[in-house]
């Protein structure tokens, strides 16, 4: 073997040795990337745990001080009949206020995206929106209901429904299709201002999409878990 062909057959090897070097360090880059990253969602999943642990824990001990605070109610109100009276009123209030668990009559609503969309000329037709719900929302109100609840979120004042992107969030959280609806008050009054002809939930099923209503003669209702606060109210005196 000449010089010549011992000075190439070293530049091959440098060349591959090179090459194999860059793929290495490539290699390990991508390596370390992926860890980072693994680390991070490891950690930020760490907080979400601990925030959730911190939450769960500050509303035990909010529904704790709550029941402690009924037992000292009803042991002033006891034989005592304008307390008694005060205590009642403060009940009814936080009924109103989505404070306590409820029941009675009303209905019970099921709203359900389409299944087959196939042929549709607009698919979005064939979609639950946010803004279908508030018009249910509206409607049963309008016709006097007196709670409220979607998808086991109970409505209350501050309650806002809200879209974004294709995501619909109520007090906050979450909620999709299919879509519970249960509100409290006179069944008939409902159950008529919902099925009427040219209603909300006509014009719903009309696409395809489940729609429907249901009379109910024990509706439950949990309470509100959020907490009810205000920044600008003041009393008027």
């Amino acid at each position: 073997m000449n010089k010549k062909q011992i000075a190439i057959t070293l530049g091959i090897m440098c060349l591959l040795l090179t090459i194999a070097i860059c793929v290495q360090i490539r290699t390990m880059n991508s390596a370390s990337s992926t860890v980072s990253q693994t680390l991070a969602d490891n950690e930020l999943r760490d907080q979400v745990l601990r925030m959730k642990e911190r939450y769960d824990n500050a509303y035990r001990e909010l529904e704790s001080a709550q029941k402690n605070l009924e037992k000292v109610r009803q042991a002033a109100t006891q034989n005592d009949s304008d307390a008694e009276a005060k205590e009642q009123e403060l009940k009814e209030n936080n009924m109103l206020l989505g404070r306590t668990d409820v029941t009675g009559e009303g209905v019970e609503i099921l709203m359900e995206d389409a299944k087959d969309t196939a042929n549709s000329l607009n698919p979005s037709d064939q979609i639950i929106h946010y803004d279908d719900i508030q018009l249910v929302i509206n409607e049963l109100k309008n016709a006097g209901a007196e709670a409220i609840e979607v998808n086991g979120q109970r409505l209350v004042s501050t309650s806002a429904i809200t879209c974004e992107g294709n995501i619909i969030k109520i007090n906050g959280e979450r909620v999709g299709s299919p879509f519970n609806i249960k509100a409290i008050g006179s069944q008939d009054m409902l159950y008529g201002a919902l099925t009427r002809a040219g209603s909300i939930i006509d014009w719903i099923a009309r696409y395809g999409n489940t729609a429907t209503v249901t009379k109910s003669d024990n509706v439950t209702i949990a309470k509100y878990s959020g907490t009810l606060g205000y920044e600008y109210l003041k009393e008027d005196k």
